[in-house]
């Protein structure tokens, strides 16, 4: 079997296809043939090493967080999942390895996967899925009636945001692309505005939750865009952005936990077709590292792009 990987921290180069065994499960462990997996900006994150406090200097390191599969194997406590179980979840940061055809997981971070979803459908939901909605209920807290603005309404975290939101009842804002106004629009946004133009001031001040889902949102805008007593929340940390939340009770910079407790709210939704995200596009594992160059470069998606593997399915 061949996986993707990379032998030290560094650019997109660095990824490659190479063989690999897995060890059999621990205690709590689960082994899944993947069906699917789906690419999120963590994945070259953790590769270029901006997450290296947490995930160490042991190589080589396999790529990838997001996954959909059937169950292999178990280990010996594990008593509520048995071989042939299709599930969803992500794998451990420190590990790794959802761009593979096999890979081994907790048993905290999977769900059963509804007959409703393929496998593409609810591999393309974890990280994503989960962000928007720890920062929107969890954290924000948001209630219907409130009013959110929403940066970068349509990729894959934009997507499931609007989603949430519209079952919470809150009225949401997006900022967008031009070329992606009018799908901005479908998707149920109050307002949609360009992001190439400056915000307009008669938005100052009039939102309960701010939630930046792309980074590009500077500290001012997020500040002049909040009410009093409103929060902003950012998933693209910077250092201003961490000193900026260290010192602010309204600024918080979040890292998703995808653990199963977080993940099966989100898996619900999209089983009662009340969170969609699209997957614009799809390619086998050798093609992958071209396609997460390509993303990292700064290929724009309004949706998930996602590895299959169809011997799997």
């Amino acid at each position: 079997m061949e996986r993707l990987e990379y032998d030290r921290y560094g650019g997109p180069e660095l990824v490659h296809l190479a063989s690999f065994t897995l060890s059999p499960p621990q205690a709590n462990e689960v082994v899944v043939r993947v069906a699917a997996a789906s690419i999120n900006p963590v994945d070259w994150k953790i590769r270029g090493g901006d997450m290296k406090i947490l995930t160490g200097s042991k190589f080589p390191r396999a790529m990838g967080s997001d996954f959909a599969g059937t169950v292999e194997a178990v280990g010996p406590k594990v008593t509520d999942l048995k071989p042939g179980d299709a599930v969803v979840g992500t794998v451990p940061m420190k590990a790794s390895g959802a761009f593979a055809p096999v890979l081994i997981t907790t048993r905290d971070l999977v769900v059963k996967k509804p007959d409703s979803l393929s496998f593409a459908e609810a591999a393309s939901l974890p990280v994503a899925g989960v962000t928007a909605w720890l920062i929107l209920v969890k954290y924000a807290g948001l209630k219907r009636g409130q009013t959110l603005f929403l940066n970068g309404a349509t990729g894959a975290v934009g997507h499931a945001a609007i989603a949430i939101a519209r079952e919470i009842g809150a009225e949401v804002t997006g900022r967008v692309g031009p070329q992606s106004i009018a799908q901005a629009q479908s998707l149920g946004l109050s307002h949609a505005l360009d992001y190439t133009k400056p915000l307009p001031t008669t938005l100052d001040g009039t939102f309960d939750v701010v939630f930046d889902a792309n980074g590009s949102l500077s500290i001012g805008e997020g500040d002049r865009l909040i009410k009093r007593g409103g929060k902003v929340f950012d998933i693209a940390p910077t250092k201003w952005k961490f000193l900026k939340a260290l010192i602010s009770r309204s600024r918080k910079v979040i890292i998703a936990n995808v653990k199963a407790e977080n993940l099966q709210p989100v898996v619900d939704l999209a089983a009662a077709s009340k969170l969609a995200i699209p997957i614009v596009q799809t390619v086998s594992l050798a093609q992958a590292p071209a396609l997460l160059a390509s993303l990292e470069q700064g290929k724009r998606l309004n949706g998930k792009a996602v590895i299959a593997f169809p011997d799997a399915q």
